[in-house]
């Protein structure tokens, strides 16, 4: 049997730092926040062992502790939340209406900071590895490995930025791709060739991480594409550079969403849908750091709150 639930000010899909600020604001501003937890609370930080570059945090933080603190300030000041997985919603509010199985929770404004999934290899101990020598963001880990040897596998512009910003600390940065020839623009090619340290492996995959989770990655397994030889080269971490999946399914067709699947925002976090607002990687696939996300989840908080004092205003 289906549940309707009393109506909410504002309800928040994503418990990332995204979801998390937007709450926190929200509650400081009386709008009487529900926060829907996701596949993943507390968003990918949860899996991040070490974070040294958000800012109040002088010694570093691991990612589980500051989710933790970060959905302990939000229940601080009056944020309900939910465990579940969001399956359906419906746009043509308000109220707006978002199921949870056999739940029906209702708002007036929605802040939808779902994230972004990256794209993996698909390898069996990658995701043991997460945090321990395999990476997705070398701005986030890339200090971690100063005069170390590194992979960075893809060939496409991120892949040659991830490459480029690797040699501020690496020794030597080798980019593993599945051609001979790279995607990225021209520009980058150029400076990724000329740059001293960095190296290439062409028509080759990663066809193993070696390594375990104590000790962290040792190495790879190249295979080349072309003759199937497979070869091991010692590195001490790798960085996995073929994209992201915003996780935007639930909204197609009901959200203005770019080529990539973003959901598109004007005017800070303003959706296509009035009363809907979007915050962190589910509308960034530029910068995709913790505290740009968190800041866009204020500024979803805070336009919420206009919006629904608008709404007020129009009924008086």
């Amino acid at each position: 049997m289906t549940t309707v639930h009393e109506a909410h000010d504002t309800i928040i899909l994503g418990s990332g730092p995204a979801g998390l600020t937007a709450a926190i604001y929200a509650a400081r501003g009386n709008c009487c926040p529900l926060v829907i937890h996701g596949s993943q609370p507390g968003g990918q930080l949860t899996t991040t062992t070490d974070i040294d570059n958000f800012p109040g945090f002088p010694e570093g933080i691991d990612g589980p502790t500051l989710m933790q603190q970060m959905e302990d300030q939000a229940r601080r000041f009056g944020t309900a939340f939910v465990q579940g997985e969001v399956t359906r919603v419906d746009l043509e509010g308000p109220p707006f209406r978002v199921w949870v199985e056999d739940e029906i929770y209702l708002c007036t404004s929605l802040v939808i900071a779902t994230g972004a999934s990256p794209r993996m290899l698909g390898l069996p101990n990658e995701w043991d590895l997460y945090g321990r020598g395999v990476s997705v963001c070398a701005t986030c880990d890339g200090f971690f490995y100063k005069e170390k040897e590194l992979v960075v596998v893809g060939g496409g512009d991120t892949a040659l930025e991830e490459a480029a910003f690797l040699t501020r600390f690496a020794r030597r940065v080798t980019v593993v791709h599945r051609r001979d020839t790279l995607r990225a623009s021209p520009p980058l090619q150029k400076r990724a060739r000329e740059n001293e340290r960095i190296g290439f492996r062409w028509n080759s995959v990663v066809s193993a991480i070696l390594g375990d989770k104590e000790a962290g990655v040792r190495g790879v397994r190249l295979k080349h594409l072309q003759n199937g030889q497979e070869e091991e080269l010692a590195c001490d971490g790798v960085f996995i550079a073929i994209g992201h999946t915003p996780n935007t399914a639930l909204f197609e067709g009901k959200l203005e969403m770019d080529e990539g699947g973003y959901l598109v925002t004007r005017n800070g976090t303003e959706t296509s849908v009035p009363g809907v607002f979007a915050a962190g990687d589910v509308q960034d696939h530029q910068f995709r750091q913790a505290i740009t996300a968190a800041g866009s989840g204020c500024m979803a908080a805070m336009q919420a709150e206009r919006y629904l004092e608008t709404l007020q205003q129009a009924k008086s």
